[in-house]
């Protein structure tokens, strides 16, 4: 800490040798002045009156150089001149220093502020930014983030955006377009956009590289709302589909496909905005990183008591799980069998392969003590949707495994970012409708022909959306 009397101003001798020249200087001009007046009628009157005027001018600069010697110095004496009053500063403006923004264009008045995510495409030319932020500026609207994505001709700027709660996405849009951006899109944001694209980038890395059931969700995160679809090479019934893509991937504006490393393609839809050519390279990375990883499933399990007093374990399952998911099968009655895949029950084997695939969501088996697989619960990707299933042993039905694992299933879609998930199944499939109440959430119901769509709305977002189509009962 700074002592007070390393605080005080240095002694400064040339200004104490100043002010004694002047007194001197001022006492030589007394003197001559007294000397040419003191012989006038009134001079005597006059010198008085002069004294009486240097005794005050003398006592008011004492009492001045008093106060102000002790005075702290100023700030601007110890910090360099930031702003306008640099030489040849351009300067922050009182209302840009008051800002919220580290742009600081947003100004301190403003009650409210709005995020946007806003894309253009510019003029690959000097300045055409420059204009862009002059436009933003103007409406005072903070750019949080700037991207530049290079077009063959042009660019894409993709900015976040902080601006005055009252700006409407429709001046913004005109502001921006007066300014030289074409083909505008805009849409609100929230916090989560605040993360720069870098450290989003590596922390959906890193959940690929840990789960490869992550990797659609990651590609969905990468590119904002997207459509994402799993085609297989083979079908179910082990038929060649005709699906696939080269190793360097396809982009066709809107679409993009991308060979899956698992076989078939990752086709990618948003019809809203083109992908360019930077967020086409991102997902062909992220897609070249699962390949190289190859199939991996994180290894953590739950045991959990029954009420009388079993243990079971509640794991991740993949591939690997299919000789006992198929036993389990063969031990499932026909009514069991056929409430679960609603069709033929000889062709429910040839479905298991690809429900424990995690290139098409999670699945979820609970074991007992011995290491039988008693339950099954499947959380599938079905494009910008998800689907929940259970299948539960006949043995061990009615004793809360299926709660358990739908309850599990629904936490995985919500940390997921799941808006709603639903169930197919049969309308007098009451285990299945019991367990869908029990979560304590939206639902909604939709029956065609004995079959029954349950759909479970887990944000406010997925409280907006419609109810399941019909078309999913049919599938």
């Amino acid at each position: 800490m700074t002592s007070a009397k390393s605080a005080r101003r240095p002694h400064h001798w040339r200004r104490d040798l100043i002010e004694l020249a002047a007194l001197f200087t001022a006492v030589a001009v007394a003197d001559a002045i007294a000397n040419l007046i003191g012989h006038q009628p009134d001079g005597p009157y006059l010198l008085m009156a002069s004294a009486v005027a240097l005794v005050a001018t003398a006592a008011f600069h004492t009492w001045w150089a008093r106060r102000h010697s002790h005075a702290p110095p100023s700030d601007e004496a110890d910090v360099a001149p930031v702003g306008a009053g640099a030489a040849g500063g351009t300067g922050t403006s009182a209302g840009e220093a008051e800002g919220t923004g580290e742009g600081g264009v947003v100004g301190a008045g403003e009650t409210g502020t709005t995020l946007w995510r806003m894309r253009t495409t510019v003029l690959d030319a000097p300045g055409s930014l420059a204009a862009l932020c002059t436009a933003l500026a103007g409406l005072r609207v903070d750019i949080l983030t700037l991207q530049t994505h290079p077009l063959a001709q042009g660019t894409v700027d993709e900015f976040l955006l902080r601006a005055p709660a009252s700006l409407q996405a429709q001046e913004l849009s005109r502001k921006i377009a007066a300014a030289g951006g074409a083909s505008t899109w805009i849409e609100r944001a929230d916090t989560h956009d605040l993360v720069d694209t870098p450290t989003r980038v590596l922390s959906l890395a890193t959940r690929t590289a840990l789960d490869a059931a992550e990797l659609p969700l990651a590609l969905r995160q990468l590119l904002g709302r997207c459509t994402i679809h799993s085609l297989p090479a083979v079908s179910v019934t082990g038929r060649a589909t005709g699906q696939s893509a080269p190793v360097e991937g396809v982009l066709e504006e809107t679409v993009m496909r991308l060979r899956d490393p698992s076989g078939g393609v990752i086709s990618v839809e948003r019809p809203y905005l083109p992908f360019t050519p930077t967020e086409f390279a991102r997902a062909r990375a992220l897609v070249e990183l699962d390949a190289r990883l190859g199939p991996r499933v994180p290894r953590s399990e739950d045991v959990l008591t029954l009420p009388e007093g079993n243990e079971i374990t509640v794991r991740r399952a993949d591939q690997g799980d299919l000789t006992a998911a198929r036993a389990m099968h063969d031990r499932c009655s026909q009514d069991t069998l056929g409430l679960r895949y609603h069709g033929p029950v000889a062709d429910a084997d040839r479905y298991l392969d690809h429900l424990l695939s995690p290139r098409f969501g999670r699945t979820l088996a609970v074991q007992t003590a011995s290491g039988r697989l008693v339950a099954l619960g499947h959380l599938l990707w079905d494009g910008d949707e998800t689907e929940v299933a259970l299948l539960v042993e006949d043995d061990w039905q009615r004793r809360g495994i299926g709660s358990e694992l739908l309850r599990r299933l629904v936490a995985l879609a919500e940390e997921a970012g799941c808006d709603s998930v639903y169930a197919v199944t049969q309308s007098r499939n009451t285990g299945m409708v019991a367990a869908m109440r029990a979560l304590e959430l939206p639902l909604d119901y939709q029956i065609e022909e004995g079959t029954l769509v349950i759909t479970a709305r887990l944000s406010s977002e997925g409280a907006a959306r419609p109810s399941a189509p019909t078309e999913r009962a049919r599938r």
